[in-house]
């Protein structure tokens, strides 16, 4: 980060319904050289407004010099492109079984979205950055299961590429899709993509905007912050159940893995990013050591 923003000037950009902005030079030191991961995806990709307030958060990151990679996912606009292609999935133990005609589908629908979050921002006024297969591919990938079809786990990630936008203040706008070594595209799970490169870049934080508001203890309380062993216990005991299960998998194994904090959060709450990050008090689950 360049010289340090005046409050006056953070007063010109700062949200309504945000933290306390007395407090921000408190957090932006905290969080100065380090990375902040975040994946945006499942249902709150499908509500403009909730698009629109991520948007302004992201750019408000952007702006006090954090640096911010984004991870996005796409679900909901793929099953509406595969719907309108009459073309049906099938699915095993929650993952689709991609072929040929929707790997196609799902690059172009999430290039297709790549491309509508960096031009946002930059009507913002914020510089972003797309990354997919089909521009500066940085997820190199091996096949998941050869039943899944084109559905890969990333094997190797270019953080040079993410290194030098970050050091010209661009935000990385990642697809999770990736290339194998026969430069055949391969559709990755957004959170796994999110949590390869959050673990490969060592980042502070990975944030995961769900439309839950974090992880719930057997009263349906939210529990505010979780370490692993814990976690494990309230998958054993069947309180984390179904679709929750591999996204807190995903969690744990980036904590173990270098990633020093990952939050589940509601992503329809507004400016939940900004709350996590510019507050004692957080927004969602926090799991960590």
């Amino acid at each position: 980060m360049s010289k340090e923003i005046s409050l006056e000037e953070i007063k010109k950009f700062w949200p309504e319904n945000a933290p306390n902005i007395n407090n921000v030079h408190k957090y932006i030191s905290k969080y100065k050289n380090e990375k902040i991961v975040i994946k945006y995806g499942g249902n709150v990709l499908i509500d403009r407004n909730v698009f629109n307030n991520f948007i302004s958060d992201i750019y408000v990151l952007n702006k006090l010099g954090l640096s911010i990679i984004v991870v996005h996912g796409g679900g909901p606009r793929i099953k509406r492109e595969l719907d309108k292609k009459k073309i049906v999935s099938k699915f095993i133990n929650g993952l689709r079984v991609t072929d040929k005609n929707i790997v196609e589908t799902v690059e172009e629908v999430l290039i297709d979205f790549n491309k509508d979050i960096v031009n946002s921002l930059k009507k913002l006024g914020s510089l972003a950055t797309s990354f997919h297969t089909k521009n500066e591919n940085i997820i190199e990938v091996e096949p998941e299961r050869k039943e899944l079809g084109f559905v890969g786990i990333p094997k190797n990630i270019n953080t040079n590429l993410i290194e030098e936008a970050l050091s010209k203040n661009k935000i990385p706008i990642i697809a999770p899709l990736g290339l194998d070594k026969n430069n055949q595209t391969f559709n990755i799970n957004g959170d796994t993509a999110a949590s390869a490169i959050a673990k490969k870049l060592k980042s502070r934080r990975l944030i995961l905007m769900t439309n839950v508001e974090g992880v719930y203890d057997d009263k349906k309380t939210l529990i505010s912050e979780i370490k692993p062993f814990d976690i494990e216990n309230l998958i054993k005991w069947k309180i984390v159940e179904g679709g929750m299960i591999p996204k807190i998998e995903n969690c744990v194994d980036a904590v173990e893995n270098g990633v020093r904090g990952v939050v589940i959060l509601d992503g329809r709450k507004p400016h939940s990013i900004l709350h996590e990050i510019f507050s004692d008090k957080g927004s969602g689950t926090l799991i960590r050591k």
